[in-house]
């Protein structure tokens, strides 16, 4: 899988956002102003996605392309490696998984906002 499939993929998800706030190569993937992707375009070795930290720690004993979350809070991130034993079809449900997550947990205010819009 490719950059742009994923970069494709996340924008397909409603109000979903894109920018590069923190450097020129980390590529973040927004909901509501809320984080549920980062990616680095240099490297693109991994994407670190939010998750219920149950889960989380049952994806990495399961597959050894899930790991804690590079420079995240490990208990709610995991990295997930792009050429690894997930396939191009898990990847993206962890991604929709992550948006989910997020999406559920923005204010009533802000899902109204974007009811009306």
């Amino acid at each position: 899988m490719d950059i742009e499939t994923i970069r494709g993929f996340c924008l397909s998800l409603p109000f979903v956002t894109e920018a590069f706030p923190f450097d020129h190569s980390t590529l973040v993937f927004k909901v509501g102003g809320k984080l549920f992707a980062l990616i680095d375009v240099d490297s693109f070795s991994f994407i670190n996605l939010k998750c219920e930290p149950e889960i989380a720690i049952e994806l990495r004993e399961r597959f050894d392309g899930v790991r804690p979350g590079y420079h995240m809070n490990k208990k709610h991130w995991n990295s997930v490696y792009i050429q690894s034993d997930l396939s191009e079809k898990q990847l993206l449900e962890l991604i929709s998984d992550s948006y989910n997550l997020v999406f559920q947990s923005l204010p009533k205010k802000i899902k109204d906002e974007f009811a009306l819009g």
